[in-house]
């Protein structure tokens, strides 16, 4: 892996560059959903498929589970906010745990649940498929989420709050990511966490939750199983997926050096040496000093300086010659 891959996944990202990325990916998944609305009638088909296969298979445990939720509120009460809420906490509870107890997983973490809800997406826009609650009722379920209706802030018509039902699509359940998205919590708390009782959550929670879809009539097993394997397929695609990402990453960032490395600047200017440091250039000639330091004068004029110098070198010299004089006229 490339050295600014490596950075880049050691260190811990922008947590607002992070909740903006998380946000937008949200947003367009919930948009997508909506769009993803297919045929009432070949929804309601593909539910009872769905059905068919698992009657033969024997397979069909949401029957016994959705009789005993509907006959014990104790059951079906707790089960019906389990799946109107825990989705929402969990997921990103634990996708905050990682972000700040494990940032050099981080990263991977939150590839796989954004490759694994895409490809989900996909499932709802291929298979729309009506949920075992939303069957006629002789198939034999009873919707809870209906039945409970008056002990929570869901409707009637979907686990969304009271009369928000038609903001979603009632026909995504093939494949359940509500499952799939437990899987994701479970495979993280299990592997990441170093308490014992992280990890026992990290095997219950999916359980918990296959157990509650089934209940409460909003999936059916195979429903559950899809969403594992969606998961699976995402964990696959995530390695690839990541190089793919910093091989894009490393030439945007090339890309960039090379152009602004090649960029055309204006020259520099050139510096004169001595201006700068005071030294004379190697090659430049000597000049003399300036003796009048930029005065000038009159020809023929002289300094003060050298009119008083100039007349004491006479009377010295005038006193030198008396005195050999007077030497002379004794040695006669």
């Amino acid at each position: 892996m490339p050295q600014t891959a490596r950075a880049r996944t050691a260190h811990r990202p922008r947590w607002w560059a992070e909740l903006l990325l998380l946000a937008v990916v949200y947003g367009a998944y919930s948009a997508g959903r909506l769009l993803a609305r297919g045929d009432v009638s070949t929804a309601v088909d593909h539910g009872l498929a769905i059905l068919r296969i698992e009657k033969a298979f024997f397979l069909n445990a949401e029957h016994p589970l959705n009789r005993l939720f509907t006959s014990t509120p104790a059951l079906g009460i707790p089960a019906d906010f389990a799946y109107a809420s825990l989705h929402y906490l969990v997921t990103p509870a634990v996708l905050i745990w990682i972000f700040r107890r494990r940032p050099a997983h981080y990263r991977a973490a939150r590839a796989w649940l954004m490759l694994s809800t895409l490809l989900g997406l996909i499932g709802f826009t291929l298979l729309p498929t009506c949920p075992p609650r939303l069957l006629d009722a002789s198939y034999g379920f009873v919707d809870t989420m209906a039945q409970y209706s008056s002990y929570g802030w869901w409707g009637a018509e979907a686990s969304a709050p009271r009369g928000l039902g038609g903001m979603t699509n009632q026909y995504a359940a093939m494949p359940s990511l509500h499952v799939g998205w437990a899987v994701w919590c479970g495979v993280l708390l299990w592997r990441h966490g170093k308490s014992p009782l992280l990890r026992v959550l990290g095997v219950v929670y999916p359980l918990v939750t296959v157990i509650v879809v089934m209940g409460t009539a909003n999936h059916y097993f195979l429903d559950a199983v899809a969403g594992v394997a969606v998961m699976g397929a995402g964990a696959l695609l995530t390695a690839p997926a990541l190089r793919a990402a910093d091989r894009g990453w490393t030439r945007a960032t090339g890309r960039y050096a090379f152009v602004a490395r090649h960029a055309r600047l204006p020259a520099p200017t050139p510096v004169d040496e001595a201006s700068v440091t005071g030294a004379t250039p190697v090659n430049s000639p000597v000049k003399p000093p300036i003796v009048s330091d930029g005065c000038e004068t009159s020809p023929g004029e002289r300094f003060p300086g050298q009119r008083t110098r100039t007349n004491s070198s006479t009377r010295t010299a005038g006193g030198t010659g008396a005195a050999a004089d007077d030497a002379a006229k004794a040695a006669r």
